[in-house]
């Protein structure tokens, strides 16, 4: 038994459930994958407003660097210092990616079951309707087998694996556009936080990582790949949607912010007493008052 084991049976309980709404194999797994990255939503806001911060704080650790150039242990104290008071966590950007991994893995561990000439069906319930597709060999998805990856489908020629390697180009597309939805407005704007040795090292590292999951998806079954790029289009999504609403609270905090005060009345001087008005009543009780004298 693996360790692995409990999320491949869970993974193949909610996939029967999806299969259920939605009977392609294919489309089952982008369901999967919808629902996957909602509950996974707190740890993709977390991930994107820490990298958004990151990034403004750039300039802060520019000049600390400046500062203590020569005193590498007082660097890292004022920088541990600085994230805290800041709120920044540095492996929060890469904390979506762990927790992904072992749903890869298990994902692919599902997948492959299928091709099992024993038990094709051993992590699928008994009363769903998967099962049954999994026994006839029913697969496929947009001209792919989900359980076939691109190497292999290579293998078969190009008219045959087209399909496959549009799905590894379209998941280092996505990925390099998620990396750089985060930061190409900073580039745009010409910000000396771009020219910060960590700086550079996030432009290469966004640069370098949509090509190594290319790289990587390419020998992964083709279910895999394609929870992985729908899931770059969702998480896409969900990084759009933070970055308004932040921009949004952002500029409303900056509009209250800047709207002056209204003028408080002076209190009064102690000579100026308050004039108390007396009561003077209806005009018919006045004019009664008036006839009587």
């Amino acid at each position: 038994m693996s360790v692995l084991d409990p999320i491949v049976q869970f993974l193949g309980l909610v996939l029967s459930y999806c299969y259920q709404l939605l009977p392609n194999v294919g489309a089952a797994i982008i369901l999967l994958t919808v629902l996957v990255n909602l509950a996974m939503f707190p740890l993709t806001l977390k991930q994107t407003r820490s990298m958004k911060a990151m990034q403004e704080i750039q300039p802060l650790v520019k000049d600390l660097q400046k500062k203590h150039k020569d005193d590498r242990q007082t660097l890292n104290e004022e920088m541990v210092a600085l994230y805290k008071e800041k709120g920044v966590n540095p492996a929060a950007g890469c904390l979506p990616m762990f927790v992904q991994m072992p749903i890869w893995f298990s994902l692919f561990q599902l997948l492959r079951s299928f091709q099992s000439d024993t038990a094709p069906t051993e992590f699928l319930p008994e009363s769903g309707t998967l099962d049954t597709a999994i026994l006839d060999g029913d697969t496929g998805f947009l001209g792919m087998d989900m359980v076939v990856s691109p190497s292999s489908a290579i293998q078969d020629g190009f008219g045959t694996a087209w399909p496959y390697l549009l799905l590894v180009i379209f998941i280092i597309v996505t990925g390099y556009y998620q990396q750089a939805q985060l930061t190409k407005r900073r580039e745009r704007d010409g910000s000396a936080a771009n020219d910060t040795p960590q700086a550079r090292q996030m432009q290469t590292f966004t640069k370098v990582l949509p090509v190594v999951f290319g790289v990587i998806s390419y020998s992964l079954l083709a279910g895999v790949d394609l929870y992985i790029a729908s899931g770059q289009v969702v998480r896409i999504g969900q990084q759009a949607l933070i970055i308004r609403l932040d921009e949004r609270h952002a500029a409303q905090k900056a509009t209250v912010e800047s709207t002056p005060a209204p003028p408080s009345e002076p209190d009064p001087t102690p000579d100026e007493k308050p004039v108390k008005k007396q009561y003077q009543g209806s005009k018919k009780k006045q004019q009664k008052r008036r006839r009587r004298y």
